[in-house]
C-alpha cells in the first residue's frame, strides 16, 4: 500500500496540476486511502486476487429465457447492485439507479469472441 501510494505521488508530478492525467492519479490514491480509513483493505485484496486470477470466472446468478421474466424478477425486488444475469443469452449487470433497478448491457465473455493475443 505505501509503496503503491508513492508511486502514484511520484507519477502524479509528472503531469501538470489540474490535468486529467493528474487528476486520474489523485482519485487512485484517494480511493486506496478511503478503502484504508475504512478498515476495507482486506476485502480489497481478496477481491484484487479473485478479479487477478485467469482462472477466476464470470459468475451469472441468474439466467431468464425472456426479457419479460427478468423484468419480473427485477420488479418484484431481487436483483442487487452489480450482480450478472443472462437475458436470453446475452449479459446484463444489475444497476441501482436514484428511480429505481435497472438492466445495464453488459457483455459476456462468450459474446466478445476469443480473446487476441
Amino acid at each position: 500500500m505505501e509503496t503503491t501510494l508513492r508511486l502514484l505521488g511520484e507519477a502524479g508530478g509528472h503531469y501538470e496540476p489540474g490535468s486529467k492525467e493528474d487528476e486520474a492519479i489523485q482519485l487512485a490514491g484517494i480511493a486506496l486511502l478511503y478503502l484504508r480509513h475504512t478498515h476495507q483493505m482486506d476485502a480489497f485484496f481478496r477481491y484484487r486476487a479473485e478479479f487477478s486470477d485467469p482462472a477466476s470466472e464470470v459468475r451469472i446468478t441468474q439466467d431468464f429465457a425472456t426479457r419479460a421474466l427478468a423484468d419480473e424478477w427485477l420488479t418484484s425486488g431481487a436483483g442487487t447492485d452489480g450482480e450478472l444475469v443472462r437475458i436470453e443469452g446475452q449479459g446484463f449487470q444489475v444497476v441501482v439507479l436514484p428511480t429505481g433497478k435497472r438492466f445495464l448491457r453488459t457483455p459476456l465473455p462468450e459474446e466478445l469472441g476469443p480473446s487476441r493475443p
